[in-house]
């Protein structure tokens, strides 16, 4: 046999042989793909123990000063809301005067 064809058939074979690792490769994704409840939750949970792992998480100090800035806010909108409110009652009740 030349060289050639002997090429010819080696590379046929490697061919065939990565075809086959292919399927390979496909099936088993597959088969990951339908693995059992459990299987599914408990890798669930080990995703979700890495990703807390990786989350920076602030300290006390941060905490608390963002609590005091939100709770800030909430009660200066809930005065100016309240303010508001009770001035627009004060000039409907006038406004209610002036009609009769």
């Amino acid at each position: 046999m030349s060289d050639s064809k002997k090429n010819a058939e080696l590379s046929e074979k490697e061919e065939k042989k990565a075809k086959k690792a292919d399927s390979k490769k496909s099936k088993k994704s597959d088969k990951d793909g339908k693995k059992n409840i459990f299987a599914r939750i408990a890798n669930w949970f080990k995703d979700l123990k890495r990703e807390f792992k990786r989350v920076s998480w602030p300290t006390k100090k941060t905490v608390f000063n963002n609590t005091v800035v939100v709770m800030s806010v909430v009660i200066l909108g809930s005065v100016i809301i309240g303010l508001l409110d009770t001035g627009l009652i004060n000039l409907m009740g006038y406004l209610m005067k002036l009609s009769q």
